[in-house]
């Protein structure tokens, strides 16, 4: 996979991430609350669920590529999503069902991290692209692309 950081810089925080950390620094997270980098405000899982099923919009990777500042090619590698499909998907305004169950797991792999470091996005973005030995020199971002890899 050919996930980069390329040193890119978070921007500054999107209303979503401002949101997400406020939830953190209080302890009102919610199960689901990764979908909030999604736009999404509806965390319950039947409602989650159901959305992944009819295909999320093309507006919600937009929303999780600019609040976790990934690239265009990051995102596509990160979905395995070809970058012609990803245009496809633009102009027609909607993920297939596989298509957005993998960017629910990489918005839940962002929040995880995000969790982890304590609501400092671009020290999560750092860990996330950073190789770690712990998983054979893969950056744990490239793990990502399965779910074997998301849980590890």
């Amino acid at each position: 996979m050919a996930l980069k950081d390329r040193g890119r810089r978070c921007r500054p925080a999107s209303k979503d991430v401002t949101t997400l950390r406020d939830h953190l620094q209080h302890g009102t997270l919610t199960p689901h609350y990764y979908v909030g980098l999604l736009g999404l405000r509806s965390f319950d899982t039947v409602t989650l669920v159901d959305r992944i099923q009819e295909g999320l919009s093309y507006a919600a990777l937009e929303r999780f590529q600019n609040n976790v500042s990934l690239s265009n090619a990051d995102v596509s590698a990160l979905l395995q999503i070809p970058a012609r499909t990803l245009s496809r998907r633009k102009d027609g305004g909607r993920l297939m069902p596989d298509e957005s169950d993998r960017l629910v797991r990489a918005a839940r792999v962002f929040g995880k991290a995000f969790e982890l470091f304590e609501g400092d996005l671009e020290g999560a973005r750092a860990w996330l692209f950073a190789a770690n030995r712990a998983f054979g020199g893969a950056a744990p971002v490239e793990l990502a692309a399965t779910d074997v890899g998301t849980r590890e």
